[in-house]
């Protein structure tokens, strides 16, 4: 990991504040999602993760402070100028279509793009990588497994050629078979080349696979770290841990 942190980050906060009306958010925060990593953002219920997610995808701007895309600042930025440049997200409960095929919505995906050859080349290539979703391209999207339903979330996202891969609390509502199936398919994406940042409740399963990973609290990024130094952390044992 050495020589991606040595890199321009994919994506990095710049002590962004975030209001709702006079109600703060996030409170000067700080992060950054290197070339090739898994980077996981904990925290509990109303801590900022789905306003970190949605200051990402330019659905809400920063007060203060800058949201910066390989370099260069972004905060003005629409949502699919965001998208065309390499960002895309699984958001939380995978929001498919649910009466459209597999093959819609993964088209779906490719929306904000026009080279037709490039779209089927890279239709093939989700097919490859989930060869479940060739077997049922056809099949209304809403009648699928929820494992099946997480693999037509992670194709749309691939479609639409990203470099950074952004999911939102993707172990909520499953199983533990489930969760784990999730989870071993982030990393095979991310095996693919694509960045993938992760914001999770549960943190055993985040850091299992993260390489870094942030803990926010009321706002505020409170501890940061490589995953398996956030894993020895006493105090992360205790919040979230169950230690």
């Amino acid at each position: 990991m050495a020589s991606e942190q040595q890199q321009t980050p994919l994506l990095e906060f710049r002590d962004v504040q975030t209001f709702y009306g006079r109600i703060q958010i996030l409170k000067g925060v700080n992060y950054q999602v290197h070339p090739g990593e898994i980077v996981c953002l904990l925290g509990g219920n109303a801590s900022g993760k789905s306003t970190t997610m949605k200051t990402i995808l330019g659905i809400v701007k920063p007060a203060k402070g800058q949201v910066v895309w390989e370099g260069e600042v972004i905060n003005n930025l629409r949502t699919a100028e965001r998208i065309k440049r390499g960002v895309a997200t699984v958001p939380e409960n995978r929001r498919l279509f649910p009466h459209l095929t597999v093959l819609e919505n993964l088209e779906m995906g490719a929306y904000t793009r026009s080279d037709a050859a490039g779209i089927a080349e890279d239709l093939e290539r989700v097919y490859e990588f989930f060869p479940k979703l060739a077997e049922r391209r056809k099949q209304r999207a809403g009648t699928l497994s929820g494992g099946e339903q997480q693999m037509v979330a992670f194709g749309r996202a691939l479609m639409s050629r990203p470099k950074l891969i952004c999911m939102d609390e993707p172990s909520m509502g499953l199983s533990p078979a489930l969760v784990d199936q999730n989870f071993d398919l982030i990393q095979q994406v991310n095996e693919q080349g694509v960045a993938v940042f992760v914001v999770e409740q549960n943190a055993t399963a985040a850091l299992s696979i993260a390489h870094r990973g942030y803990v926010l609290q009321g706002g505020r990024v409170v501890i940061e770290g490589t995953a398996a130094d956030l894993l020895d952390n006493p105090e992360l044992k205790r919040a979230y841990l169950g230690g």
